[in-house]
């Protein structure tokens, strides 16, 4: 089984690699484990240019590292093998090609638990993930 969890570095990523761990006797044999952070891009003009592409480029990729690092550090300790990565674009919709490109099964996320009033207004990327997603979504608060 190959399970996707998409990381932001928040408190409730952790919680969700956590739910991951404990339940690791649900699966048969040891799942496959992807991490990815997905960071928004920035909007194109001024800031490339005055930044410049590779300015830009080193920000997200310091910037995923920094989200990943802590799930990261959690699976190594345990001896857990695992792929990790980034992309940059609209997030719900890098998390549903990163699991159409990799055969992902399960797709793990923390949920900020923001409300409903506020998803209605601004949608949430939990949301969008659970509406375009065509595998089991696992949503941990």
């Amino acid at each position: 089984m190959k399970i996707l969890m998409a990381v932001d570095g928040s408190e409730y990523t952790r919680k969700a690699v956590d739910y991951v761990l404990k339940h690791l006797d649900w699966y048969q044999g040891q799942p496959e484990l992807h991490l990815l952070h997905v960071h928004a891009p920035i909007p194109p003009g001024r800031v490339r240019a005055v930044l410049g592409t590779d300015a830009v480029e080193a920000y997200y990729r310091d910037e995923s590292a920094a989200a990943l690092s802590g799930a990261e550090q959690v699976l190594r300790e345990r001896g857990i093998g695992f792929k990790s990565g980034y992309r940059v674009g609209d997030i719900g919709e890098q998390i549903q090609a990163y699991a159409e490109q990799n055969g992902i099964d399960l797709l793990v996320m923390g949920s900020h638990g923001h409300g409903v009033l506020r998803n209605l207004v601004l949608g949430s990327t939990a949301t969008r993930v659970l509406a375009s997603s065509k595998v089991p979504v696992l949503l941990i608060r």
